[in-house]
């Protein structure tokens, strides 16, 4: 199997959708992206990344894979949990401190910070719609940060989504309260808990 039938096999493996440090490691040149590219079977959707004409742009998984330290946080994981109804009008994406992210908010994604010791905490995979593996918040961690942020949300998507998540089989109260006092707002998700419940 020469190079080029090499990465079209992959590019199927992938569902259409390749980025170049997949094809690097996988041992193949980037000149037969590049082949890919003038014969129309590929197309460059963002620096890096490299769609079949017949797949389907997976965005969330695109600017993960562009930005690899960012997280799906804040009202996109209540969406990837099932916690909202509402579909989010912007991806939010947590990173830590000192990651310049001034191209992600030129993009149109909310992004929030947090100190690099908090960053890891709660990270979980996901799917996206596309069948995708991306990198969220647990649910756990995610009614942490819009309680954490409480003031900048939506009221009525903030006691929804800890209403869906206390009447939630899998919910883990113990693990919430830990990740509370971690982000030292105990006392208020307390009080939401008690009010909530």
């Amino acid at each position: 199997m020469n190079y080029q039938d090499k990465l079209e096999k992959l590019i199927e493996t992938k569902d259409g959708l390749i980025l170049t440090r997949e094809v690097e490691a996988a041992g193949i040149s980037r000149q037969y992206l590049n082949i890919l590219l003038k014969e129309k079977k590929l197309e460059r959707v963002a620096h890096g990344v490299y769609l079949t004409p017949d797949a389907f742009d997976d965005e969330m998984y695109r600017i993960q894979a562009k930005n690899q330290r960012i997280i799906f946080s804040h009202e996109t994981a209540l969406y990837l949990h099932d916690l909202t109804d509402r579909d989010p009008i912007e991806w939010s994406v947590t990173i830590p401190y000192g990651y310049n992210a001034t191209h992600l908010r030129d993009e149109g994604i909310k992004v929030y910070t947090v100190k690099k010791t908090l960053h890891q905490m709660g990270v979980i995979e996901l799917k996206t719609i596309y069948g995708r593996d991306i990198k969220a918040y647990n649910k756990e961690r995610t009614i942490c940060d819009i309680v954490r942020n409480r003031n900048n949300m939506d009221v009525g998507i903030l006691n929804e989504a800890v209403k869906r998540y206390l009447s939630s089989k899998d919910k883990n109260i113990p693990l919430l309260m830990r990740y509370a006092e971690e982000l030292d707002i105990q006392n208020i998700l307390r009080n939401y808990v008690e009010i909530l419940l």
